[in-house]
C-alpha cells in the first residue's frame, strides 16, 4: 500500500486518433528524478508525504523492473532499449491501443522483438472495452521472453477484466544476454537509470522445482472474425452504457445493412456466451435492457428479438427480391418463434409476435411512397414546377433530388420508430438507430447528406465492402444463415430511381464511376500515403499497369479527386462509426482535412495530363 514512484509518459501519441498534446506535457527530463509532494487525500492512505516523480526503474533483491507506456512502445527509441542495456530485465506497458483489423500482428511483433534484440521479460496490459468514442480497445494482453509469447490473453470479450498470469525464469534472460556480444559492448556505454531500492523479491530461494511456461503459437483472428467480434462487443458496450433498450436498423436486404444486422447477432453470441461462462455483470446488464429481473440469454436468436428491430422501407422504385431478402434474413437471425399458450410455435411471418407475457417486433415492413408524394408535393404547390426522373425526361438536379427525399424520409421513419416502437408495446426506452454506410462510400462521399446513414452510431463505417463481403461468407458458413447467399450476389443498388420494365436500372459502382475495391485503394493512397492527385497518379501508372493505360490512369484519378472534394463536406456530419481501417474519412478527429477544396484541382491535373503526353 506504498507508491514507490510515479514514472510520467515520455512520449505522447499525436496521430490519427490521439490529441494527447493538446491535454498533457511530456516528461523531458531523461535519467532524471523529483521529489513529488503527494496529495492530503494520498498521504491518509499510503502515509508518505513525498515519492520520486521521474525517469527511473525499480530494483528488488532479484532483479529490475521498467516501465514503459502505451505510445512508447510503438516509438523508434522505445525507452525499453537503453533500459534493457541498463540491466532491467522485466518490462511492463500499461498500454491503451485500439482495434484495427489486421494489426494485431503489429502489436505482438512489436512486443516480441523488444525482448528478442535484448532479452528480458515484457508484460503488455491493454484496455478493454469501448471508451465512449468511435474506438474499441482489444485487450490481448501478453506476456513476452526473449522474443517468443509466453502466454496471450484473448482479443475480444465481454469481461472488463481480464488476468494474464506466466511463470518465467529469470536465469533464462541472462543467458539469453550473455550470448550477444553486441548487446554486451553497447552495454558497457550506457548511461545508467536512477534506482528505486525495493526490499521485496519477486522469487524464493526454494522455487527450484516451480515450471517455467514454454513459448506458445499467437492464434490471430482472421479479418472476418475480427469484423465479427470487434464491433459486436463495441455494440454492447454502447447498448448497456446508454441505457436504451435494443437497437433499430433500416434493412435493405443489401450487404451493408445485412453486415450490421449479423454484427448486432454477433452481439447477442457474445452475450449469452459471456453469461454462460458466468459473468455476472453482462446478465445484469442483459436484465436492465429486456426489463425482465429474472431474464436469463440463453439462445442468441431469442436475444435479438427482445433487442434489435429491422424495418424494410419500400417505395415504388424497390424490387420484390430486396423485400424478400430482407424478410428472410430478419427470420433467420430471430426465428425459433415462440409458444403461444402451449400450443405451438409461431410461424415467424408476422412482424409482431404475442405470447403470454411479451409482444416482440423484429421486422418491420413498410411503404414510404405517400411520405415521398406528400413532400415532393409541397414543392410542387409552392414552386409550380414538378420535378421528374432522368428516365422520365427529367435533368439530373431533378434526379438526384428525388433519390434525395426518398433517402432522408427512410431517416425521418427511422427514428420516428426507433423512439415508439417500444412505446406501443408499453415498454420502457427507446432504440439506437443503426447506419450501415461503409468506409468507401464515406471517402466517395456516395450517400445522401441525412439519409439513412445519418444514425446514432455506425458499426461498419470504418470497413470496406470487400472485407464486408467476405465477412458476409464467413456469416453464411458460421451462423448457417442462407438467406445471405442471395445478398452475397445481388448487385449493390441503392433502389432510388425507377425500375425498368420491373428490374433494376442503378447499381452503387455504375452510379460512382468507380468500383469499391478501387476505392479502398483510392482510400489508403489518400490517407495513410498521404497522396494528393499528382502523386496518386505516378502510384497507380505503375501499379496498374496492366491493367490500364496511362491516360486510362489519369481518368480515374482525376474523376475520383473531383467527387472526393465535391462531398467532403458530407465527413462533417458522418455518423460516429466503429474505427477500423486507418484511411477511415471520419472528420471528426482522425482525418482533419478541409472540407472545402476548389474541385478543378486545376495545377494538380495538368501535371497529370504532362505526364500523361
Amino acid at each position: 500500500r506504498k507508491i514507490l514512484l510515479i514514472r510520467p509518459k515520455i512520449t505522447l501519441a499525436n496521430a490519427g486518433n490521439y490529441r494527447e498534446l493538446r491535454w498533457f506535457t511530456p516528461w523531458s527530463k531523461p535519467r532524471h528524478v523529483e521529489e513529488y509532494f503527494l496529495p492530503r487525500i494520498i498521504q491518509e492512505v499510503t502515509g508518505q508525504e513525498t515519492v520520486p516523480f521521474g525517469d527511473a526503474v525499480l530494483a528488488t533483491p532479484d532483479t529490475c523492473l521498467g516501465t514503459e507506456v502505451c505510445e512508447e512502445l510503438w516509438a523508434p527509441n522505445s525507452p525499453h532499449i537503453e533500459m534493457g542495456l541498463d540491466g532491467v530485465e522485466i518490462f511492463t506497458n500499461a498500454s491503451g491501443s485500439h482495434h484495427v483489423l489486421r494489426k494485431a500482428h503489429t502489436r505482438v511483433d512489436l512486443v516480441n522483438s523488444a525482448t528478442a534484440k535484448n532479452g528480458g521479460i515484457y508484460i503488455l496490459a491493454n484496455q478493454k472495452g469501448c471508451d465512449g468514442d468511435r474506438l474499441y480497445y482489444d485487450g490481448c494482453a501478453m506476456i513476452s521472453v526473449n522474443g517468443e509469447t509466453v502466454a496471450q490473453g484473448s482479443q475480444f470479450s465481454l469481461d472488463d477484466v481480464e488476468v494474464l498470469v506466466a511463470t518465467v525464469d529469470l536465469e533464462d534472460v541472462r543467458s539469453y544476454r550473455a550470448e550477444i556480444s553486441s548487446r554486451n559492448l553497447a552495454a558497457s556505454k550506457v548511461c545508467p537509470y536512477p534506482r528505486i531500492k525495493v526490499n521485496f523479491a519477486l522469487s524464493s530461494s526454494d522455487d527450484v522445482a516451480v515450471p517455467a511456461y514454454v513459448p506458445i503459437k499467437w492464434r490471430h483472428h482472421s479479418p472476418e472474425e475480427e469484423i465479427c467480434l470487434g464491433p459486436a462487443c463495441w455494440l454492447w458496450d454502447f447498448l448497456r452504457r446508454s441505457n436504451q433498450a435494443g437497437f433499430f436498423l433500416p434493412l435493405s436486404g443489401g450487404i451493408d445493412s445485412s453486415a450490421t444486422a449479423c454484427i448486432v447477432y454477433s452481439m447477442c453470441h457474445q452475450v449469452c456466451l459471456a453469461v454462460k461462462n458466468g459473468n455476472a455483470e453482462v446478465l445484469a446488464d442483459a436484465r436492465r435492457i429486456v426489463n425482465e429481473e429474472t431474464y436469463v440469454p440463453e439462445d442468441p436468436r431469442e436475444l435479438c428479438r427482445r433487442v434489435f428491430t429491422t424495418c424494410y422501407m419500400a417505395s415504388e422504385n424497390s424490387t420484390q427480391e430486396s423485400c424478400n431478402r430482407a424478410k428472410l434474413l430478419a427470420e433467420q437471425i430471430g426465428r425459433q418463434g415462440f409458444k403461444r399458450d402451449g400450443k405451438g410455435s409461431s410461424s415467424g411471418k408476422d412482424f409482431i409476435k404475442k405470447t403470454k407475457s411479451i409482444q416482440i417486433f423484429y421486422h418491420i415492413s413498410l411503404n414510404i411512397d405517400a411520405a415521398v408524394k406528400a413532400v415532393v408535393g409541397i414543392f410542387s404547390v409552392v414552386s409550380g414546377r414538378s420535378p421528374r426522373f432522368s428516365a422520365y425526361g427529367g435533368s439530373s438536379r431533378e434526379n438526384l433530388a428525388l433519390q434525395n427525399v426518398q433517402a432522408r424520409i427512410r431517416m425521418v421513419l427511422a427514428y420516428l420508430f426507433a423512439q415508439l416502437t417500444l412505446w406501443t408495446r408499453g415498454l420502457p426506452g427507446g432504440l439506437l438507430v443503426l447506419g450501415s454506410s461503409n468506409v468507401d462510400e464515406g471517402l466517395r462521399g456516395y450517400l445522401t447528406k441525412y439519409d439513412c446513414s445519418s444514425a446514432d452510431i455506425n458499426p461498419i463505417g470504418g470497413i470496406s465492402k470487400t472485407d464486408l463481403k467476405s465477412f458476409i461468407q464467413y456469416c453464411i458458413e458460421t451462423f448457417q444463415l442462407t438467406a445471405l447467399r442471395s445478398i452475397l450476389s445481388a448487385p449493390p443498388t441503392a433502389e432510388l430511381e425507377p425500375l425498368v420494365d420491373g428490374q433494376l436500372s442503378q447499381t452503387d459502382e455504375v452510379d460512382m464511376g468507380m468500383t469499391y475495391a478501387e476505392l479502398s485503394i483510392y482510400g489508403k493512397l489518400r490517407k495513410i500515403a498521404k497522396a494528393g492527385p499528382y502523386s496518386m497518379f505516378c502510384k497507380l501508372v505503375s501499379m496498374w499497369k496492366d491493367i490500364c493505360t496511362p491516360r486510362e490512369v489519369a481518368l480515374k484519378v482525376k474523376h475520383f479527386f473531383r467527387m472526393y472534394s465535391m462531398n467532403r463536406h458530407k465527413m462533417t456530419t458522418l455518423t460516429p462509426a466503429y474505427h477500423a481501417e486507418n484511411y477511415s474519412p471520419d472528420d471528426n478527429r482522425f482525418d482533419l482535412r478541409p472540407f472545402l477544396y476548389n474541385t478543378a484541382w486545376s495545377w494538380q491535373f495538368r501535371c497529370i495530363d504532362k505526364q500523361v503526353s
